[in-house]
């Protein structure tokens, strides 16, 4: 061969070298971002069950976890979790409605894809605070084995921000949505924490098309709602028990001159997600300070910090227990 015609093969060959060595590269650059930590992917499904047992014993709560979350028929009497309190700590006095309630209600468990055999159940609770707007967090958050949302939050036109999956959507009547189908999934469960007994008076006339009560409500629940009666769960009252009395550590029967301070649907929310989960992680928590009082407390509607000023929350006292939770590294919140 000339060293005309070796020059002009070599100069062919010369953009496929340089094509896998490139690519070879690249997969090199990639392999290693990806081990590092900075990967969405890879923070998702990072788990070692037993550093979760760890962190969850660093709780001191003196309770074991308890993976089952929904009232059931056979138990509604309290048999698994004796209590002699009312809603919303206990069912006492409730059980009636309950019986009538969870009649209907045909299933009390998790969706299949969810409760089977994971090695490593991933969840992340999703705020409605201000501060996931404009996060971009909507593709890590589509990620997790479980997404829980919050009352009426709304999905369709938020996507990239606080993703479109939602595994459990966590609601009391005030906060019910006419439509759930509008903001979540066909299997999404609906899960009503009943804080008063007209939560479940609620939903026992909607589940047995009765005539509605439209008093003891602080603001008026829809008198026609669309959620699927198969998709339907009642939560259990023992969580909101613990979140209260061991968790945040709040009387539960506070002295006549006290105001009563309930735990919010939010830090309710974690401590479920810290009983039925090996990996927690939250967007959207934390509020605007009180002294800024039309700063916008959601990423979505008009509402400000001004709306809470008579709520029955201590919101100081939440921000202070999720700060120390994620200084032990039980949970961790995601940024943009």
């Amino acid at each position: 061969m000339t060293l005309k015609a070796t020059k002009t093969w070599f100069l062919r060959l010369l953009p496929v070298v340089l094509f896998f060595i490139c690519y070879y590269c690249s997969q090199i650059y990639f392999d290693s971002y990806g081990s590092s930590g900075k990967s969405p992917k890879t923070t998702v499904s990072l788990c070692d069950i037993n550093s979760s047992q760890r962190k969850w014993s660093s709780l001191h709560l003196n309770t074991s976890r308890h993976p089952e979350l929904f009232l059931k028929l056979e138990d509604f009497f309290w048999r698994e979790h004796l209590s002699n309190h009312s809603l919303p700590y206990g069912i006492k006095g409730s059980e009636l409605l309950l019986l009538k309630v969870l009649a209907v209600v045909t299933s009390y468990s998790m969706p299949g894809n969810v409760e089977s055999s994971l090695d490593c159940r991933t969840c992340v609770v999703i705020g409605n605070s201000f501060t996931v707007k404009n996060s971009s967090l909507g593709e890590i958050i589509n990620k997790y084995n479980v997404v829980i949302r919050l009352n009426d939050a709304p999905v369709r036109g938020f996507e990239e921000d606080v993703g479109n999956k939602t595994t459990l959507r966590l609601f009391y009547p005030e906060s019910a949505s006419y439509n759930p189908g509008k903001h979540n999934d066909p299997d999404t469960l609906l899960v009503l924490v009943p804080f008063k007994q007209q939560d479940l008076l609620w939903l026992k006339e909607i589940l047995y098309n009765e005539k509605r009560v439209r008093k003891g409500f602080w603001k008026p629940p829809p008198q026609i709602w669309l959620g699927r009666f198969s998709q339907i769960r009642v939560l259990d009252p023992y969580f909101l028990h613990l979140t209260a009395s061991n968790l945040l550590k709040i009387p539960l029967n506070p002295r006549r001159q006290q105001k009563p301070v309930h735990p919010t649907t939010g830090i309710l929310a974690v401590f479920v997600a810290l009983n039925y989960c090996d990996v927690v992680h939250l967007a959207g928590f934390g509020y605007p300070e009180n002294r800024n009082q039309q700063q916008p407390i959601h990423y979505y509607g008009q509402d400000t910090m001004k709306s809470m000023k008579n709520s029955f929350h201590d919101l100081n006292l939440e921000a202070r227990v999720l700060k120390r939770l994620e200084e032990q590294g039980v949970i961790l919140h995601l940024h943009s």
